[in-house]
């Protein structure tokens, strides 16, 4: 049975993020599977891109109700401080500075729904709104075991 540990609900308030990597679009079923297989081709090929914050950490970024098929998908990438010479199958992508309700999960790629869940109970106890048509991050510290993930769950909030 895998157990999933959640620690501490926290405000957190991020500059712009610069970001480069893949952009998975596919059916809605389909992420739990594609999400890790980017991730797994984006660690391959770091050394591709320059200007890197840093290698260890990567970034998913997505929007929960997005407006345009510009913002459909989810975004798998790692930080950079300045866009240059990006690998021409990857993207950026720039987040502008957002707060964000924040939640650790570690444990299955699978049970990180039950930590959103969790996450978003806090931020309406705590009488704050989220904001779903914001970018919405999730940093990954561990990502290459789907049944062992390190994420902070970050959900923008106003």
């Amino acid at each position: 049975m895998s157990e999933a540990k959640l620690q501490n609900k926290t405000i957190k308030e991020l500059d712009e993020l610069k970001l480069v990597g893949f952009r998975v679009l596919c059916s809605g079923d389909q992420y739990i599977f594609k999400i890790p297989e980017a991730s797994l081709l984006l660690s391959e090929r770091v050394n591709e891109i320059k200007h890197l914050v840093n290698p260890l950490k990567q970034f998913g970024a997505f929007v929960v109700e997005n407006e345009s098929d510009d913002e459909d998908g989810y975004w798998v990438c790692v930080e950079v401080k300045e866009y240059e010479d990006i690998p021409i199958d990857m993207v950026t992508l720039t987040v502008p500075p957002q707060r964000y309700a924040v939640i650790r999960h570690q444990g299955p790629n699978y049970k990180i729904m039950d930590a959103y869940n969790d996450l978003h109970t806090w931020i309406e106890e705590n009488k704050y709104l989220r904001l779903k048509n914001k970018w919405h991050i999730e940093k990954f510290y561990s990502w290459n075991d789907t049944e062992n993930l390190d994420v902070e769950l970050l959900d923008t909030i106003e």
